[in-house]
């Protein structure tokens, strides 16, 4: 199938910013629903959305921006990519839902044996030793990991570290500690969670084990691998082999969050590629299906003791969803990882030049297409997205005073010069 000629347009053009932001219409659209809405969404900008296509999006003013955010780090095949499209309607034209907690159907057990083959290239694994259970969410999938660790290792207690987001329902929201607001007044959270201190090993056996709860009652250590909404960090190089010995001297599950860190979003289809450490779990979503909403929580095949009907999901594994899942990973296997490696090295080298004296700026860091850029203050790193934003590029931002750019893994080189530029343009400029 053939895109539509309007989406192949939209994608090839440059940003082009024609009217002031927000757009006449975008005031009058917001102006007529937002009360309407739950005061609990962000709305980072007044943007309104009318299509996307590629790397670039226009809003119902006209005015096109170049997204270095892609949904929060989702649209990992760039917008409405054609083959994920083509996948969905013709999915939606044969089944659409059923329930693959109680039924089979096409597509299920083929997604779960294509992850299993990814996860086989983190060393020391095979693609034998994996099995899967599909989720709506990265959220559904952290709540499916504590629930897997907890009946496998008849353990109560979890740990997970200081700046961590992994999601906001209630057992994913006890681990997650990256901001407050996403925790206050929501309590009690779920028992027997403690934090440490991300990087630090020493934080764990000194300041836990020896003080607040026992290794013997841990079930699982839940870590991402790079911190992600908690500000683009990568850990120290022994950190992560570091928890891989602690856990493996004590009986306890390791497991990473690499919703946002998987699909190649670090020029690996996983972050644990990097480190070379292999976790008993993982929990993937975002990215795996192009937008589309899905996750997986993979695990290896001895610790996936918990009986049938234990767990479950009404729509989690959706027939659209996977269709979309698998075009995308046939567009990530044959082309978009490694794109997200070599582009990703490309921008990130750009921005450490252009920004190199920018008084605003402490630092850049980050792998593939997951980049960092840390500011003096969070002032300085709240102006420089917002006025980002005016000038047509889209970025979020993340931890403490820092911006995130995680632009589609398609992203060209052009594309990445032209997102350098404006962002160095409003740095100096801050």
């Amino acid at each position: 199938m053939s895109p539509p000629p309007h989406t192949t347009e939209l994608a090839a053009r440059p940003i082009s910013v024609v009217t002031e932001l927000p757009g006449p219409k975008a005031r009058a659209m917001i102006g007529r629903t937002q009360d309407y809405l739950s005061p609990s969404l962000i709305h980072v900008y007044p943007l309104m959305v009318e299509r996307a296509a590629g790397c670039m999006v226009e809003d119902v003013d006209g005015n096109v921006f170049l997204d270095c955010q892609a949904g929060v780090a989702t649209a990992s095949t760039g917008h409405s990519h054609p083959r994920v499209a083509a996948a969905i309607a013709e999915q939606a034209q044969r089944l659409i839902h059923i329930c693959g907690t109680d039924f089979h159907y096409p597509g299920y057990g083929e997604l779960c044996r294509r992850l299993s083959g990814f996860a086989a290239r983190i060393p020391d694994t095979s693609a034998d030793d994996w099995q899967t259970f599909l989720t709506n969410s990265g959220t559904e999938g952290v709540e499916a990991a504590i629930k897997m660790a907890r009946y496998h290792t008849r353990r109560a207690h979890l740990i997970a570290f200081r700046g961590g987001f992994h999601g906001r329902s209630m057992g994913s929201l006890s681990l997650t500690a990256s901001k407050t607001k996403y925790r206050r007044h929501f309590g009690p959270l779920l028992p027997g969670v403690h934090h440490a201190e991300y990087g630090n090993l020493a934080s764990i056996e000194r300041d836990l084990f020896a003080r607040t709860v026992g290794p013997e009652e841990v079930a699982a250590i839940v870590v991402e691998p790079i911190l992600g909404e908690g500000g683009y960090i990568v850990p120290p190089r022994e950190f992560l082999p570091g928890l891989r010995s602690i856990c493996d001297r004590y009986g306890i599950l390791l497991i990473f969050d690499e919703v946002q860190t998987g699909m190649g979003r670090t020029g690996k289809m996983f972050a644990a590629e990097h480190f070379g450490v292999v976790p008993d779990a993982l929990v993937l979503a975002k990215g795996l299906a192009s937008g589309m909403p899905l996750g997986a929580m993979m695990a290896r095949k001895r610790f996936m003791t918990w009986p049938h009907g234990s767990h479950g999901s009404t729509c989690g594994g959706n027939p659209v969803c996977i269709a979309a899942a698998l075009a995308t990973l046939d567009l990530l296997e044959n082309s978009l990882v490694d794109n997200s490696r070599r582009v990703g090295d490309h921008l990130r080298a750009r921005l450490v030049s252009a920004l190199a004296g920018a008084p605003a700026v402490e630092q850049v860091h980050g792998l593939g297409l997951m980049i960092g850029v840390d500011f003096r203050t969070n002032e300085l790193a709240s102006a420089v997205a917002q006025a980002c934003y005016q000038k047509g590029l889209l970025v979020l931002e993340c931890g403490e005073r820092g911006i995130r750019l995680s632009p589609p893994l398609m992203i060209s080189e052009q594309q990445a010069d032209d997102a350098a530029d404006v962002f160095a343009g409003v740095c100096r400029a801050a």
